[in-house]
């Protein structure tokens, strides 16, 4: 038997299929890549980080500061201003005394969401355990569940959210199989959902956050929803919908996850969570293992960004391009695709899920996914999207589009040659 040094966690782990189809993009400047969720790159804020850049760097009060290290749990300032954005977004008044959900010392920066979303995972999750998450969901997640050697149960998606009915079933019958006590948390995304484009209606968050509530006694310990909000700030229709921080009583629960990549730079990773107290110590701890601190110019940065009014102003700059482009994919979809085809409108975000008729397969070994691909075009099989649930058959006729990265005539273009491929798949 041929002997390794690798550990299990080294041996499971798979490759994400974020850094192939990434990689794809980057390498192959004639596909359009309606994959990759790459942000609008014409609108990355290039004048205003070289204008704060500068004014941090020229004054010897603040240059010398930002290029040392700082701390683990991040810099003061981006803590607070953060914190009070999250609790002015949620519509939520400072608490008296103890117990305010939104204080600066719960927020922890990391860098970008995806740290925080695995350094959770490490620090609820021993090998075995469930994680109960929307069906379909952020597939990058899937990653960090598969190399963790999680089990996961999928939770059934409605056009407004989490199908409460199903989450119910799911938390009984696993009662009933003494499976309870292995569910530590249920991870949602829940503002423009990566990968369908839902949004989750706030009372289905206090319906969820009561649900897990109900089911604790007989797991034996608290079981906590991880809220990730990343696409929040990328709203351009629809009413804004709080946070579940935002649910009277539950909010204890709530890990909120929270990022400045998507709506301001991506390529400057900062990231943050609001977290539980008795959960915040441990998570820190695993963090000054990780890194010690995120990198500290980049919090400077953002923190000048968010005191300055440059970052509300990038905000409204980006929300009418996001809408544009939201608007040609649908215009290319209703043009290109067959009618059998389904989507939904997104109202924020960067994403469209379509749904092909059920006998067409769209996955990564389909005829439709390698026509696509020697059309120059690339798309995100929908079976990513689906975690290992025993109880289910995993969708292939779905797949995802992203709208962020690519420019008006890309958009036109790519769903023209993808509606080509389709028609001809359909006969």
């Amino acid at each position: 038997m041929k002997r390794t040094a690798f550990s299990a966690l080294g041996r499971r782990t798979a490759e994400p299929p974020i850094s192939w189809l990434m990689k794809m993009t980057l390498d192959h400047p004639h596909l359009i890549s309606l994959a990759a969720g790459f942000t609008d790159n014409p609108s990355l804020p290039v004048r205003e980080v070289r204008e704060t850049l500068e004014e941090i760097l020229r004054s010897p009060a603040s240059g010398p500061p930002a290029l040392q290290y700082g701390s683990t749990v991040g810099d003061p300032l981006l803590r607070r201003l953060t914190a009070e954005r999250l609790r002015v977004l949620d519509g939520v008044k400072p608490a008296r005394g103890g117990g305010d959900l939104y204080a600066p010392e719960r927020l922890l920066v990391t860098s970008g969401s995806q740290q925080l979303l695995y350094m959770i995972t490490e620090a609820l999750c021993d090998p075995g355990d469930l994680v109960l998450l929307e069906d379909p969901t952020y597939f990058v997640y899937l990653g960090i569940t598969q190399s963790h050697g999680l089990r996961c149960r999928g939770i059934r998606l409605a056009e407004d959210g989490l199908d409460l009915d199903y989450l119910a079933g799911v938390l009984e019958q696993l009662k009933r199989q003494g499976e309870l006590s292995r569910v530590k948390m249920l991870y949602l995304v829940t503002y423009y959902q990566n990968p369908t484009g839902v949004t989750t209606r706030f009372e289905k968050k206090v319906g969820a956050l009561e649900l897990l509530r109900r089911y604790e006694r007989a797991a034996g310990h608290p079981i906590y929803l991880l809220e990730d909000a990343a696409y929040r700030e990328l709203r351009f229709a629809g009413p804004a919908v709080p946070s579940a921080l935002a649910c009277a009583g539950l909010g204890e629960r709530v890990i909120y996850a929270g990022t400045y990549s998507k709506p301001f730079a991506t390529g400057a990773r900062v990231g943050f969570g609001l977290l539980p107290r008795e959960l915040f110590s441990i998570v820190t701890r695993i963090k000054g293992n990780h890194d010690f601190g995120s990198a500290n110019l980049l919090q400077q940065l953002m923190a000048r960004v968010l005191r300055s009014g440059r970052y509300e102003a990038h905000l409204e700059e980006v929300a009418p391009r996001y809408a544009r482009k939201a608007a040609v994919i649908g215009q290319a979809l209703r043009a290109h695709f067959p009618a059998s085809v389904r989507w939904m409108e997104p109202q924020g975000g960067m994403y469209v899920w379509a749904r092909l008729p059920a006998g067409l397969k769209a996955g990564l070994r389909s005829k439709l996914f390698q026509a696509a691909l020697a059309r120059d075009v690339l798309y995100v099989p929908g079976e990513l999207c689906y975690a290992d649930d025993p109880t289910r058959r995993k969708p292939a006729h779905e797949l995802r589009l992203s709208f962020g990265g690519g420019s008006l005539p890309e958009l036109r273009a790519g769903i023209a040659r993808l509606g080509e491929v389709l028609t001809a798949q359909m006969g």
